[in-house]
């Protein structure tokens, strides 16, 4: 046996791995994290900053190793021992809410402090500075967390309704959604962050405090959108107002009013006239432009609210990075118009559950969940954020389905392998809760790994784990992932069914795009034992790299800059797979065929036959299990690969472009059921030069390449509920040889790690 395989670690996490004494010290030292033991005095703690690729510490990466706790639940006499405990198991930084209902229960009388640690927010900070642990400050204005009023005051819904937001008829959507940008409530808010900046201020990390991160609010526009839509206060928005905010975003937007009139297919005498559309299934182009617009400037209107709390911390002189949790994996793209106003101080991360009761579509991480988590990971980190999650299920608010150890392992190290570069758990102990102010029960346990009785369950040995792990391996921090294809995306398609219902005459919506990408070509690719990151389509970064073929998910709309990109793709020698239509629109329903005129002007439309059977680069009988596109004038020169053999009319051709550059079509959409599916997927990237970098002989078996500094480690995933076997062989890019890491025995439910190449 030679010195790479005699030295090369496996651990399955179905065990804990054992650790080398001494090494767990070493290593928190190498990550800055403060010592684990007792602490005095206000000593320093490193200052935590980040880039696209992981956090650091000074320059060295360093994993962000969070929990939820919070001092208004956790009795004020164990907060020192549950913190000793969550730095015994790795932990390195707490997270909790800061309440408004509790802090200012009438208003205008404000309490911190007191004895039994319930307002004592101060006390606490000071407990979590001399355990040596980081803090990320919550303050709101929303807090959520099972609090009565998402955690704002009664009395500010009693005395002030009129802060609600508003569906377009004009109703509340909620009783407790109020509507960001309403005078009366920001007035109220302002008043609660005058009160609480000053003390979460004197405890940031330059003032030799713990507070490292203050989250804004808390899932912005869950509190509309989970109830079905965006908020159309009239007097937030300004309907009707010469200066209120919806004209003046139109007034920005078009240039006069006779230019949104030709656009929208109106008659309005001046942009404050306008009024939005509900959004309905209708596929008429002016009316989806109108819709767009409208959710468009909504987002623009939370990201206003956004800055107001970010100016109000900053007035105080809180000069730590601002965070925000995406309130779910679909949601992410929706903070970009946040992110862009608080760059470059600010971080977005998303929140991972995959269960919380029996409502979600699984009890458990499936395979689904890590698609849908795949994509949040990637879409973070083209974000240009490490990609962190928020809330990492720490267990649940409901007793059933049970949150296990062992599907809380699969979950964090499915995310870890995945791209995660830094997590809290939500929660790592409970409490109960303040008299009337919780919507559950009286205690707060939420299973979590210490319970709101302060006893340890076997779900603290399982973070125990991941923290001694990643002690182990700092290198990840910093490690990427090595892929043997890209896919290519409109990130907007994730969230265009808020406006973008139905096709109508179009052949293809954004959203439905986006169902392509992940449980078609993603799951297929995964299921082919292929290696895929995301890319994204609006920006210039991914054209001039052409090692690896590129999958480009197609609805008929694409912006024209974006067309123009996959066009200077392929005359510089780039190789692409387009799939399942050509644009024939822009990104504002406006007639744009850049694209397909370069390609040809192939005419494309569906297939209407009944019974059609599939064959594609010699892969028979595929599966059609939702829809085909046919092709009937073909471009000059291109090479029919695939038909409906019933008919005979093409389905996919290749071509070769200007400047050298190869194209597959593929008019094809499916969600992946059959292997024909990862057989098709793999045959036609293999014709455009694919190089298969992870070689797999189980289909139900995932795998995840991640190199760094001069390290490379493969995670092997099995998230089904029976135990699974692989052969499995890698190509490393440090190594010229392929790694053969033998057969392997995986029970269910688990996620393996090898180290393939362990460096020097």
């Amino acid at each position: 046996m030679d010195r790479r395989n005699f030295n090369r670690l496996i651990v399955s996490f179905g065990f804990s791995a054992s650790v080398a004494p001494g090494l767990i010290e070493e290593s928190a030292r190498l990550l800055a994290y403060p010592s684990a033991g007792p602490r005095t005095g206000r000593e320093s703690l490193p200052s935590v900053g980040f880039d696209k690729l992981c956090y650091r510490v000074g320059d060295r990466p360093f994993y962000l190793y969070s929990g939820e706790f919070h001092y208004f639940r956790v009795p004020k006499k164990d907060w020192r021992r549950r913190m000793e405990l969550f730095r015994a198991a790795g932990g390195n930084c707490i997270a909790t809410y800061i309440p408004w209902l509790i802090h200012e229960p009438e208003e205008g009388q404000f309490t911190f402090g007191g004895s039994d640690g319930v307002t004592d927010f101060e006390g606490f900070l000071d407990t979590a500075q001399e355990a040596g642990l980081y803090v990320i400050a919550r303050p709101g204005p929303y807090q959520y967390s099972e609090l009565k009023y998402g955690g704002l005051p009664a009395w500010l819904f009693e005395k002030y309704p009129q802060i609600l937001a508003r569906t377009i008829e004009d109703r509340p959507i909620h009783g407790d959604s109020v509507s960001y940008v309403y005078p009366v409530f920001l007035e109220k808010a302002g008043a609660w962050y005058e009160q609480v900046c000053p003390i979460i201020a004197r405890h940031t990390l330059s003032r030799r405090g713990p507070i490292a991160f203050v989250q804004i609010d808390n899932e912005m526009m869950g509190v509309h959108l989970w109830n079905g839509t965006a908020d159309y206060n009239r007097d937030s928005m300004g309907f009707g107002q010469i200066e209120g905010r919806y004209p003046r975003y139109l007034r920005r937007n078009y240039k006069d009013i006779q230019e949104l009139n030709a656009t929208y297919g109106t008659n309005y005498a001046s942009f404050e006239a306008v009024r939005p559309i509900a959004v309905s299934s209708t596929s008429n182009p002016n009316e989806l432009r109108r819709m767009k617009d409208y959710f468009e400037f909504y987002l623009e209107s939370t990201a206003e609210y956004a800055q107001i709390l970010a100016n109000w911390l900053h007035k105080h002189d809180i000069d730590v990075p601002l965070v925000h949790n995406s309130g779910g994996v679909d949601m992410d793209v929706l903070y970009e118009d946040i992110a862009r106003a608080l760059r470059p101080n600010f971080l977005l991360g998303s929140d991972h559950y995959y269960e919380l009761d029996q409502n979600w579509a699984q009890n458990n991480p499936t395979p689904q969940y890590a698609l849908k988590i795949f994509c949040s990971l990637e879409i973070l980190r083209l974000m240009g954020f490490p990609p962190t999650v928020m809330e990492l299920p720490g267990g649940s608010g409901s007793d059933w389905p049970p949150v296990t150890p062992q599907d809380a392992r699969a979950c964090y190290w499915a995310n870890l392998a995945l791209g995660m570069k830094g997590n809290n758990f939500y929660i790592f102990t409970g409490g109960p809760n303040p008299p009337g102010v919780g919507t559950t029960s009286d205690i707060y346990d939420y299973g979590a790994a210490v319970g709101a009785d302060g006893s340890i369950r076997p779900l603290y040995y399982v973070q125990k784990e991941l923290g001694e792990f990643l002690q182990q391996h700092l290198w990840l921090c910093a490690a990427e992932r090595e892929h043997d294809f890209r896919v290519a995306v409109d990130l907007h398609g994730s969230i265009a069914d808020n406006y973008w219902k139905s096709r109508g005459d179009f052949l293809l919506t954004d959203a439905e795009a986006w169902d392509l990408t992940r449980r078609g070509v993603l799951n297929s690719g995964f299921c082919a034992s292929l290696s895929p990151i995301l890319c994204d389509l609006r920006s210039d970064d991914w054209v001039g790299d052409k090692t690896t073929p590129v999958v480009i998910v197609s609805s008929s709309c694409m912006e024209a800059d974006q067309q123009k990109r996959v066009m200077q793709f392929l005359r510089a020698g780039g190789k692409a797979l387009i799939l399942p239509v050509l644009p024939s629109h822009d990104d504002n329903f406006k007639r744009c065929t850049l694209l397909s005129d370069f390609l040809g002007s192939p005419r494309i439309h569906a297939n209407d036959t009944s019974f059609p059977r599939i064959t594609i680069a010699g892969v028979v009988n595929i599966e059609n299990n939702m829809e085909n596109f046919v092709t009937a004038t073909l471009p000059a020169q291109a090479q029919v690969i695939g038909n409906d053999e019933t008919t005979g009319i093409p389905i996919a051709w290749q071509l070769k472009t200007e400047g050298n550059g190869e194209v597959i079509f593929l008019g094809f959409r499916w969600f992946h059921t059959m292997h024909e599916h990862e057989r098709m997927m793999k045959t036609l990237l293999e014709r455009l030069g694919l190089k298969q970098i992870v070689l797999c002989s189980n289909p139900n078996v995932w795998t995840s390449l991640r190199t760094g500094e001069n390290k490379s480690s493969l995670f092997i995933l099995n998230l089904s509920s029976s135990p699974m076997e692989a052969q499995i062989t890698c190509r490393p890019r440090l190594r010229p040889q392929a790694v053969d890491t033998g057969n392997h025995k995986l029970p269910a439910m688990t996620v393996k790690y090898v180290d393939v190449y362990p460096g020097s």
